[in-house]
């Protein structure tokens, strides 16, 4: 029944339809796919922030010769390869009424499905929510981590993991209705995004079709985040776990936590993990472990039907180390781990990032002007800041800048203060234990912590730039 291009055709769909699209290999699968009419662009699927709705060309041609296919195959060939297609070729007709919630045509949806596949029409339901889980997953990601540079590509990546697992197949048979169970812990430096990553997974969970009042169940995919440095102890888990009224000074009557309100769908996002409480995190041990909680001032046990996402920047080993954090509720948090990478890292693997993130963040505060607003901004940048500026408070410094750029047209980086490092550098001095190339080397990477550039290191130490550079010690400077 298949050429043997035909049979290369439908292997490559196959990996596209149950693959992570944001992986670097997808562009090899549309390689395999299209042959020589593959278009070559991008190395990774990210959003083009200068040319957001140009369509993706590859991804179209795909679509159209996929739909010839099955359709020429209905009825005629059976398997993997086959259902795969069919598969595929539903999700891209169906994609637009999914992203403009015209659930109405899941009718029409159901009515395809056993066209192509009539012994499985009962699952036309769960694939359907399967669609439109992974419609809401690519938007939630594609639109919101962004960034052209691999790391950011890896990022995007692993999220997509933490939703569907690295094999969608097992996901769709039957890992969907288990992902609640696995909390996951997002890691990295404070302005980095790990509550857009955290926002990206909760929103993007698995939410039931009801197909006899033609509407997706409860309150969708829900996203309840507490800031727990923000908070008291008391009030953390007041809004946590709810508390019974005259439990506590203030507690004038009862109240539900989030744990109580999320929903099945729902996930409830700790912002700062690491500033919790110990007696907190006792409780929070025993809410994954058990999945029960009590109210404050309550005996009663209430089950936590949602899933929990944490985030932190703090360096958890070390804390556990010094007793500041438990191991056991750290090993339950990390069995899914994302890392948020620094905007440094990005803007050295690819310079073109900065721009980029420029741009975005522009179009958030200055509309129609935001081109020029992100103009000024890069211009200004690469005047008085270089090429090497290590942006310490990342794409949350980089948001001030462009603020400042439109507001003043300069921006003023904080101080960077390492006082614990020339404390530790005077002791060393004081006590003649340094060389003499250890106290330079040092003394030159406490200067550029400070300074935040190698040129203006190099004019306050009166060396050449290249010789800083040559000098700074990147693992001392961690404590720097």
């Amino acid at each position: 029944m298949l050429t043997a291009a035909e049979r290369r055709f439908l292997e490559a769909v196959s990996k596209l339809t149950y693959g992570n699209p944001f992986s670097p290999e997808r562009i090899e699968w549309e390689r395999e796919a299209l042959g020589e009419e593959f278009v070559a662009g991008e190395p990774v699927w990210s959003l083009r922030v200068d040319r957001p709705e140009e369509p993706r060309e590859n991804a179209w041609r795909i679509a159209a010769k996929t739909e010839a296919l099955v359709e020429r195959l209905r009825g005629q060939l059976d398997g993997p390869l086959y259902e795969d297609a069919v598969v595929g070729h539903l999700y891209s007709k169906y994609l637009p009424a999914l992203w403009e919630g015209r659930w109405g045509v899941y009718r029409e949806f159901r009515r395809d499905w056993e066209r192509f596949r009539p012994a499985e029409g009962e699952q036309a339901r769960h694939l359907f929510a399967c669609f439109y889980q992974v419609s809401r997953a690519f938007q939630q990601i594609f639109a919101n981590i962004v960034g052209g540079s691999m790391a950011a590509a890896r990022l995007r990546g692993s999220v997509w993991q933490s939703v569907f697992t690295h094999d969608m197949r097992r996901y769709r048979r039957g890992l969907w209705a288990k992902m609640g169970d696995f909390p996951t812990l997002v890691t990295g430096p404070s302005g980095t995004g790990k509550e857009l990553v955290a926002r990206a997974i909760a929103l993007a969970r698995y939410v039931p079709f009801d197909q006899e009042r033609m509407r997706f169940a409860g309150d969708g995919a829900a996203f309840h985040p507490i800031n727990v440095a923000a908070l008291p102890a008391t009030l953390v888990e007041s809004e946590l776990f709810g508390h019974r009224r005259g439990s506590f000074t203030g507690a004038v009557e009862d109240r539900k936590g989030w744990l109580e309100a999320c929903t099945a769908e729902g996930t409830v996002f700790l912002d700062e993990i690491g500033d919790l409480e110990p007696a907190v995190q006792v409780k929070l041990l025993r809410v994954i472990e058990t999945r029960e909680f009590q109210r404050l001032g309550e005996t009663t046990r209430r089950r936590f039907e949602g899933k929990l996402v944490a985030a932190t920047n703090r360096d958890l080993a070390t804390m556990m180390a010094e007793g500041r954090f438990r191991e056991d509720l750290y090993y339950r948090l990390c069995g899914d781990m994302v890392r948020t990478p620094t905007l440094a890292e990005q803007v050295r693997e690819r310079p073109e990032v900065l721009a980029e993130a420029a741009l975005f963040l522009a179009r958030q505060v200055a509309g129609e002007e935001a081109e020029a607003v992100a103009a000024e901004t890069v211009e200004w940048i690469a005047r008085n800041l270089g090429p090497e500026y290590p942006w310490p408070g990342n794409y949350r410094e980089l948001g001030q800048c462009v603020r400042n750029i439109l507001v003043r047209k300069e921006y003023r980086p904080p101080e960077r203060k390492a006082a614990g490092a020339r404390e530790e550098l005077a002791r060393a001095v004081r006590n003649g234990e340094l060389g003499a190339e250890e106290l330079l080397r040092r003394y030159c990477t406490l200067v550029y912590a400070e300074a935040g550039t190698y040129e203006q290191a190099a004019r306050r130490l009166g060396l050449d730039r290249r010789t800083v550079k040559s000098r700074v010690d990147r693992e001392w400077l961690k404590g720097a």
